[in-house]
């Protein structure tokens, strides 16, 4: 696999090695030997979840201020413009962010550490999104970012797609309002 490094130092993006012939494709999607070299540490996964969601929907920018959860995320069907935000206080990057296209052609990984507010809004007219997560839903601790904060200025490459939101999305804080880490 190769890594490659973002704007934000401890945000990864995987790129798989892929093996496709006129048959179709194989790789290795996860090696827990590999991914703890290529982000620096280890980290145990405790959780698998599957969303599937359909053009113009964002998710987030969520988060949990306890039992912060690492997500290693990627597509297997569709087209997804996948968002980091730095909310650590302390780090030299609070408040930057980093915007990564996930798809199943580009069959790229993301690695959103503990730490880091997450989104991600749907390009294709449908999207599978799987994500391996570092520790447990906990929905007392959940916690969310409103998209379209001003301060953060996020740049979501909608060019004129209206996103689709949950309502706990569409309540979600301004980013100089948000529970942040230390």
């Amino acid at each position: 696999m190769q890594v490659i490094d973002t704007a934000l130092p401890e945000v990864k993006i995987i790129e798989p090695k892929v093996f496709g012939d006129t048959r179709g494709f194989f790789y290795e999607s996860f090696n827990q030997q590999a991914f703890d070299a290529a982000v620096g540490r280890h980290y145990d996964f405790v959780q698998d979840n599957h969303s599937k969601s359909s053009r113009g929907v964002l998710r987030g920018l969520h988060y949990q201020v306890e039992q912060a959860q690492g997500k290693l995320v990627r597509v297997v069907q569709g087209r997804v413009l996948d968002v980091a935000v730095d909310i650590r206080k302390s780090s030299a990057t609070f408040g930057q962010w980093v915007a990564v296209e996930l798809s199943d052609e580009n069959q790229r990984q993301l690695w959103v550490p503990p730490g880091f507010a997450h989104g991600f809004v749907v390009f294709s007219e449908t999207a599978e999104f799987l994500y391996k997560t570092t520790d447990y839903y906990a929905p007392a601790h959940e916690r969310c970012i409103i998209w379209n904060d001003a301060q953060l200025s996020i740049d979501w490459q909608l060019n004129g797609l209206e996103p689709q939101l949950s309502g706990k999305d569409q309540q979600g804080k301004a980013f100089a309002e948000a529970d942040v880490f230390a």
